[in-house]
């Protein structure tokens, strides 16, 4: 049996995301290890929200993140993080809470992504006004279409930015999420094809400009491929805590899955189905079943999802009855954290913790 099961969890309410302390430093140091050293990691906090895992990467020599929010961005305020880069271009009043963050945190370096002119303009009135510089990476889009401005496009905006004063072009950002086949020699093969473009802007741009700029690339599936062919900071995220789908689908990188659900049968609707309390609002649901691999000797198939509740049947008959609990390991870890206010800490095999997952609101303070 799996090491969870052996932690009397009996007067554990249910659902609860449980997180193995040890576990987690261990892959922390691990992470490091893939990258080359601190320097050449900036790992994205948007997986575990939480202040302690933060310090927890603080102290083990992480002075680089990333985030997607203001929320995350205070946090890391908060642990002490010497350099933030805030992944998402702020539209609105998020220029003004980024404008708060600079303020409340001098000795956090922080910096955000832009992609065009017109929310460079913004940014920069915004901190001019402020009588502040901010920090900012071109948000370049190698295939994912999400974010970020094409190649061909870099250099005119590269020119546009030059002018704002307020704005302090520190170098390039890609995420390259579109690319996550599990085999590892195919993921290498389309991640080094897509990024060489990006390689090819970095040089023009470092020539022209006559000064070196960074670049920040990649996430967890290309982590490895980044880590070891480019001149880059990596931005995994999810190996702090890992997850089901990961684990499979991305078997060379050597992380543990330190995240677990525990969760309980509340009813038993025939001999074969039964009904826990894992719905929408307790396990990430964006992908297809299944949410969750229990950790059981039985073949648990999931047939039924809805906002509180999650329906499955078994092979065998009357293998469960009423208020069992079992654990499960989420398939995807990063929304599943972000349902829950708090976490469970274990280590050594005890309960020792319970630590607020306090990014997951809007708001902290700015």
């Amino acid at each position: 049996m799996d090491q969870w099961s052996k932690i009397d969890f009996s007067d554990l309410d249910t659902p609860c995301l449980i997180i193995d302390r040890q576990k987690v430093k261990s892959n922390i140091e691990k992470a490091i290890n893939i990258a080359g050293g601190v320097d050449r990691l900036r790992p994205h906090v948007k997986t575990h929200k939480t202040l302690e895992v933060a310090q927890m990467q603080v102290a083990a020599g992480l002075y680089k993140f990333k985030c997607a929010t203001i929320s995350e961005a205070e946090m890391l305020g908060l642990a002490n993080a010497g350099d933030v880069l805030v992944a998402y271009q702020p539209q609105g009043p998020k220029i003004e809470r980024v404008v708060g963050l600079a303020r409340k945190f001098p000795r956090t370096t922080f910096s955000i992504l832009i992609d065009n002119i017109a929310s460079a303009n913004a940014c920069s009135e915004h901190f001019k006004n402020a009588d502040l510089k901010i920090g900012i990476y071109i948000d370049v889009n190698d295939g994912q279409d999400r974010t970020g401005i094409r190649p061909s496009f870099v250099e005119t905006l590269v020119e546009g930015v030059q002018q704002l004063d307020a704005l302090d072009l520190k170098g390039l950002h890609c995420y390259d999420g579109h690319i996550r086949m599990a085999d590892y020699e195919e993921r290498e093969s389309s991640v080094r094809t897509a990024f060489q473009q990006v390689i090819d802007l970095h040089g023009k741009l470092e020539d022209r400009l006559a000064r070196p700029l960074t670049m920040v690339a990649g996430g967890s599936p290309s982590f490895p491929v980044h880590a070891k062919f480019h001149d880059v900071e990596c931005s995994p995220g999810t190996f702090i805590f890992w997850d089901q789908r990961y684990s499979g689908d991305y078997a060379e990188q050597p992380f543990e899955k330190a995240a677990v659900l525990a969760t309980r049968v509340i009813s038993k609707i025939d001999t074969h189905a039964y009904c826990f309390d894992l719905g929408h609002k307790s396990v990430a649901s964006e992908f297809p079943f299944p949410r969750v691999s229990f950790i059981s000797d039985h073949v648990l198939e999931q047939i039924g999802h809805s906002e509180e509740h999650l329906v499955v049947r078994s092979e065998q008959a009357d293998i469960l009855k009423v208020g069992d609990l079992l654990m499960a390991y989420p398939y995807h870890i990063c929304p599943t954290v972000a349902l829950y206010d708090q976490l469970v800490l274990i280590k050594d095999g005890r309960l020792i913790d319970r630590w607020k997952v306090i990014a997951r609101n809007r708001k902290i303070s700015i």
